[in-house]
């Protein structure tokens, strides 16, 4: 394994990071990129929901004791990036090592340069996170990048991906066909895939407060098909057109946002779901998707 997880950045034009402090409205953040994210949707409403064994019990040790890899995309300035890696390590406030027997090794981005440069800075685990700044829907650099970090440990694709409240900027920004191709890359990227899609009504309260700052609309929001039970929207995108099956629905946040946890069909038939995500002692915190 190479030391360093940093994707080489070689022939991908580097961001320019603008100087702290930055002040922006709530609506003047068109691309989900809010300062200080995690003050109005705290990380711990989500982790309530999911097992802290979670990874364990989806990626029992094998032969092999390889890293599991993860993809953190749309990272904010990592607070929640973070609170995962903690969580799923079962580590506690302060405590920077951990008894658990695998890795983890996430790679965060954000499309916000800013925000990359925050989580750098705080980040109390530098050599298991890598913040990288990349626009997920730029193939060139998505490409690049990932491959990069992918490469370092001999892999072409990533164990889980996470999309927590992502999927409604990526529609209001590039359409329907763009939040269909943004499934798309994410399932052919991931084993897994934990989803957190925003309802239709966080859709009108963010182009209302566009309104009410006097800026431009979001180009697609009027001519939106894909709209209604954006949950249940995803879900048929993913498992109907990407291949993708729907493992269990963690529950929903107090912001009334789903945790929906999907796997590749193809990882189905190397490895068996775990009987812990269908029914058993956990049935009162893990829902099947009915």
């Amino acid at each position: 394994m190479a030391a360093s997880t940093e994707p080489n950045l070689e022939g991908v034009e580097e961001a320019k990071v603008e100087e702290e402090p930055r002040v922006l409205e709530p609506g003047a953040a068109p691309f989900g990129n809010f300062p200080h994210y995690s003050r109005f949707h705290s990380p711990e409403q989500r982790l309530r929901l999911l097992p802290p064994e979670l990874l364990s019990r989806l990626f029992p040790p094998g032969p092999e004791e390889k890293p599991i890899l993860g993809l953190d995309v749309g990272c904010n300035s990592g607070d929640l990036s973070v609170a995962l890696y903690k969580h799923f390590l079962f580590l506690r406030d302060g405590e920077t090592h951990s008894d658990a027997s695998r890795e983890l090794r996430l790679l965060c981005c954000d499309i916000d340069p800013v925000l990359v440069e925050r989580a750098k800075k705080e980040c109390p685990f530098p050599d298991a996170l890598t913040f990288i700044t990349l626009d997920f829907m730029n193939q060139r650099s998505r490409k690049v990048l990932l491959s990069s970090f992918l490469g370092q440990f001999g892999r072409s694709v990533f164990d889980i991906g996470f999309c927590m409240s992502i999927t409604m900027w990526i529609h209001l920004n590039h359409g329907d066909h763009g939040l269909w191709e943004f499934l798309a890359h994410l399932s052919s990227l991931c084993h897994y895939l934990l989803v957190e899609p925003q309802p239709w009504k966080c859709y009108r309260a963010a182009a209302r407060r566009l309104r009410k700052l006097g800026l431009h609309d979001f180009d697609h929001f009027h001519s939106l098909a894909i709209r209604g039970d954006m949950a249940s929207q995803i879900v048929q995108i993913l498992t109907q057109d990407h291949g993708m099956e729907l493992v269990c629905c963690f529950g929903n946040t107090s912001w009334d946002r789903s945790l929906l946890l999907f796997r590749a069909k193809q990882t189905t038939e190397t490895h068996p779901i775990p009987e812990l995500l269908i029914e058993g002692k956990e049935g009162n915190r893990l829902r099947s998707w009915r």
